[in-house]
Order: C-alpha cells, then sequence, then structure tokens
C-alpha cells in the first residue's frame, strides 16, 4: 500500500476482485464525514478476505502520473482519493484489521 499526501490521502491499493454472493462479510467501517449527495468516500473491513476495501474519488491523470514517478500502477490496481479528514476512520479499519489477528 502506497500513501502520500496532496490536499488529502492518496491510496494506492491492491484491488482484488470482488464478486458478490461469495460469502464475503463486509464489515461498513466510516464514510466521509462532509459527504454530499453524490460523492461518498467509504471504507470498509472485509472479514473473510482480511482486507480494508476503500471507495475514494478517482485519481486524474495528473495524480496518476506523479504516482507512476514512484512505480508502476499494476493491471487490477488504481490510484483512489481520499480527503485528510477521513484519517481517523482509515485508522479505525486498520484497528479492525488487527483486531482480527488478536483473536
Amino acid at each position: 500500500m502506497t500513501l502520500a499526501a496532496q490536499s488529502g490521502i492518496v491510496l494506492q491499493i491492491c484491488a482484488t476482485e470482488l464478486q458478490g454472493g461469495t460469502g464475503m462479510a463486509l464489515r461498513f467501517i466510516g464514510i466521509d464525514p462532509n459527504t454530499g449527495d453524490d460523492e461518498c468516500p467509504t471504507v470498509w473491513y472485509d472479514d473473510e478476505a482480511d482486507e480494508i476495501v476503500v471507495q475514494g474519488w478517482k485519481a486524474d491523470d495528473e495524480l496518476r502520473a506523479k504516482c507512476l514517478e514512484t512505480g508502476s500502477i499494476p493491471d487490477g490496481e488504481d490510484v483512489v482519493r481520499l480527503p485528510a479528514r477521513m484519517a481517523a476512520i482509515l485508522r479505525k479499519a486498520c484497528d479492525a484489521a488487527e483486531g482480527a489477528h488478536v483473536r
């Protein structure tokens, strides 16, 4: 996972193919507290796959180019943007992931 700041958090995530009906246990963690009607960055934790799942704004070409300066973006992966105000929600998702290993 790669993090870089630029008027928010840029998160490069490995995209695992998520298919419905596979018994995936998504646990809602949080949504952007400043969500409007049409923009709603969201974070979940998938208990079965042991993954943090992120919905964010698509990176524009300029941001993708900056990310590519530090490495590649393989097929099956992408760059999404989350506002920095979601840092506490990301921490909560990380806590959920770490807690899953304490059982």
